[in-house]
């Protein structure tokens, strides 16, 4: 990502929340990287765009959402039950993390249902 990104409301308090927690140059919202003297309150928590290339190699891959989202990787999909974007390490996966509990357990409780059902016949 060479240029500057700008950001969506929703990316945007992403990358905040994201700034705050991971991010070991924000001290109490100040960049230490650019404090010379003078406290310096961090450009992602202040602007819609990615400017900290430091953030952008170091931070923003924690969120691979996020990340596969602004830079536009192929690693985001599509989850067949409720459409929600989810990244996905495998080709075959075809549901979001939250859909994958619940279909799994559905399609286990219909395999014993089958299987009872032949073994009392």
């Amino acid at each position: 990502m060479n240029g500057i990104k700008r950001l969506s409301p929703p990316q945007s308090r992403k990358v905040n929340t994201l700034v705050k927690k991971e991010c070991c140059n924000c001290e109490n919202g100040n960049c230490i990287l650019l404090d010379d003297g003078d406290t310096c309150v961090c450009p992602q928590l202040i602007s819609y765009s990615l400017l900290c290339k430091w953030f952008r190699t170091a931070v923003l891959p924690a969120d691979k959402l996020l990340y596969a989202e602004l830079n536009q990787t192929e690693d985001r999909k599509k989850c067949t039950e409720c459409g929600a974007s989810f990244v996905s390490t495998s080709n075959s996966v075809k549901y979001c993390p939250d859909c994958r509990k619940r279909i799994t357990r559905r399609q286990a409780a219909e395999r014993m249902r089958k299987r009872r059902a032949l073994v009392t016949q």
